[in-house]
């Protein structure tokens, strides 16, 4: 690079013109010197920046000319830059004509182009996506809430005995002081109720932690899905049209069963189980030979639990449903071993990807 072209505090016009014109003069051969485009940025940084450059020194001096000297000196600073500009874009395009080893040999186009990768969704997240356009359609809406809870919202709100098991420090990860990683996303039901009058109809998607192993269906951290419908003169054949109309949307046209089950914020609770979709229901290892599959847990709310929420139970009436999206993903995608969704193995989401 060239030393700095030495400048005046206050010059007069000709060694304003002088070293105006010598600044132009070096500036334009070290651009065309520039080997490569490094070496040409190097170059337009320093007489081109816009904080240090040499030319800025110009500029910052134009202004301490006299006054009836500084249109001819303005002139001739534009004129200086556009210079300078011209020739930096010149060898910019030599540049870029010889290649990016900036030698006069061409590129070779007979070398093969390097794979590309398209990125795809995880299998979990479209589940989630495909749940979630069922149920709008449905009239429901996305509600979220916090992953840290209290422990009144994750378990007293939702008629948790205070020795229930849940609340074991082997089955719940517990912080400091008060707070807990939520189970599920039934708090969000609370909050939801909270919130809003009825009716209300939600789908609650979110992560859920538990003191789980990580084995082949087990893990620590996963996705979670959970339905929340409020209204007066809600039933029991309401949840089952709903959850019937779900499932022939999501699975086919397979036959359904409810079984019955208990849940503390439900009553009565039940099972859902969907006919399965590979062995037609005669049986076989996906399914335990029972000709069945479990998709998810339901049932009516808990009179507790709404009142615990500030709703009246004796006007309103509601029922609630929650899944994992990651069993169904494997179900659907006949992953083996629930932990290959945890890898981040590009290898594995190619052969997701749409």
């Amino acid at each position: 690079m060239t030393t700095s072209v030495m400048l005046p505090d206050n010059p007069t016009l000709d060694e304003y013109k002088k070293r105006l014109a010598e600044l132009s003069e070096r500036g334009v051969t070290e651009f065309a010197r520039a080997a490569n485009a490094d070496e040409l940025e190097a170059a337009r940084i320093e007489f081109l920046g816009d904080q240090r450059g040499k030319l800025r020194e110009f500029q910052i001096v134009l202004g301490k000319l006299p006054k009836e000297a500084r249109p001819e000196a303005g002139r001739l600073f534009n004129a200086a830059k556009a210079r300078l500009t011209d020739a930096l874009e010149l060898r910019r395009q030599e540049i870029a004509k010889l290649g990016d080893d900036s030698t006069t040999r061409p590129a070779d186009l007979t070398m093969p182009a390097r794979r590309s990768w398209r990125g795809a969704k995880h299998p979990v997240t479209l589940v989630i996506e495909e749940i979630e356009g069922i149920f709008r359609e449905l009239g429901f809406t996305i509600a979220i809430g916090p992953e840290a809870e209290t422990e009144w919202y994750n378990f007293g709100a939702l008629n948790f005995p205070p020795n229930h098991p849940a609340m074991d420090l082997h089955d719940t990860l517990y912080l400091s002081g008060e707070g807990l990683l939520r189970t599920h996303t039934s708090p969000v039901q609370i909050r939801t109720l909270q919130r809003y009058a009825p009716p209300i109809r939600v789908l609650i998607p979110g992560r859920v932690y538990r003191r789980d192993f990580f084995d082949p269906s087990h893990a620590p951290a996963f996705e979670q899905i959970e339905g929340l419908c409020i209204d007066e003169g809600i039933s029991f054949v309401d949840l089952k049209a709903t959850l019937t109309r779900f499932a022939n949307r999501f699975f086919g046209q397979r036959p359904t069963r409810f079984r019955p089950s208990f849940f503390p914020f439900t009553e009565p609770s039940a099972e859902m189980d969907v006919q399965c979709g590979v062995c037609g229901g005669q049986g076989c290892g996906v399914c335990k030979q029972t000709g069945w599959v479990e998709i998810l847990g339901s049932g009516m709310v808990h009179p507790a639990v709404l009142e615990a929420a500030g709703v009246d139970s004796e006007r309103y009436s509601g029922w609630a449903f929650g899944m994992g999206p990651g069993r169904i993903a494997i179900s659907r995608y006949g992953i083996p071993d629930i932990r290959i969704l945890y890898d981040s193995d590009v290898r594995f989401l190619e052969q997701i990807s749409e």
